[in-house]
């Protein structure tokens, strides 16, 4: 019995062949193409922006520096539910992404991933993150990080999304879910303290994703889905803006008496106020029939959340 190998083919200089060497790239480019696409459905800076407000809920928390191996399987574990409710969602909304200049290029729009693979992927990020939570965390931060995931992709993609104009409120719940995950995996209950941070990224929610909805609103009117910007009145629009950008601002001064200092509290104010400011100038230009230029409202909320947090952080280690 023999048995018959293909021969690699080599130039005089025992090196690969020009054939060779072209297709070691290009199965090295399609795997990369692969992975990213992967990568992608799990809208990687949402999940960034949700660790921003993990981490420092879990230091006040334990007002100081928690278990590093603790603050680990909550950053693995919060990174995977999170990716996993954006594949997820991702899967359920493919038809109404390849309707929008924003979300055609996604992998599924895109037939870069199958809606089978997204799916299976989706689910076992979703098993993997809840039992990495159950095994070293506990069972209230297992629990609410598996209704997170199930509010994320069942209650609002499915349903509020797309029938709702109050739609980024409900679904505000789940944006705002990890600072309770990452205090309840600390102390195992939740406290005052904790539901005023809840607030400050519940309320945040409303202006940071209103501003994004101006921004693309053709695209969301396209794809039949009843954002505010899309269904309301500019005034409508402007009004909630203000009322959740100051809702926010006041949150974060809640959260003042309960044992911040005033590194915390001056952060507050200072950033806050440079948030409604520019909620402020948003909609006095939309008001008197300008360039709203809502993207800068966006990012800057961004940023406000940023140091918002990390001024959390600061003060716990002090």
């Amino acid at each position: 019995m023999s048995m018959i190998t293909e021969r690699p083919v080599t130039t005089p200089a025992g090196q690969p062949s020009v054939r060779d060497a072209a297709g070691g790239s290009r199965a090295r480019r399609d795997v990369r193409a692969v992975v990213s696409a992967y990568v992608a459905l799990t809208k990687p800076r949402i999940v960034e922006l949700l660790l921003v407000t993990t981490v420092p809920a879990m230091m006040l928390a334990d007002g100081g520096v928690p278990a590093l191996w603790l603050v680990a399987v909550v950053l693995v574990g919060g990174s995977l539910a999170a990716g996993a409710a954006s594949v997820l969602n991702c899967y359920i909304d493919r038809d109404i992404d390849q309707l929008m200049r924003r979300t055609k290029r996604r992998p599924l729009p895109a037939h870069t991933v199958t809606p089978r693979s997204a799916l299976v992927f989706g689910l076992v990020l979703a098993v993997v993150s809840v039992a990495l939570m159950a095994a070293f965390t506990n069972w209230l931060a297992a629990g609410m990080t598996l209704a997170a995931i199930a509010y994320y992709d069942l209650v609002y993609t499915l349903w509020l999304k797309r029938t709702t104009a109050a739609n980024t409120f409900w679904g505000g719940v789940c944006g705002a879910a990890p600072v309770l995950i990452g205090w309840a995996a600390v102390t195992g209950s939740l406290a005052p303290a904790v539901w005023a941070l809840f607030a400050v990224v519940f309320f945040w929610q409303m202006p940071h994703f209103y501003a994004l909805a101006i921004k693309y609103k053709a695209d969301y009117a396209r794809a039949g889905i009843p954002m505010l910007p899309v269904v309301a009145s500019t005034r409508r629009v402007n009004a909630e803006i203000l009322a959740f950008s100051w809702l926010t601002v006041l949150s974060s001064l809640l959260v003042w008496p309960f044992g911040m200092s005033l590194i915390y509290g001056v952060t507050a104010l200072l950033v806050g106020g440079i948030f409604l400011v520019e909620a402020h100038k948003l909609c006095g230009r939309a008001r008197r029939g300008e360039p709203v230029k809502p993207m800068r409202l966006f990012h800057w909320s961004t940023t406000y959340l940023t140091l918002l947090f990390a001024a959390v952080a600061v003060d716990a280690l002090i």
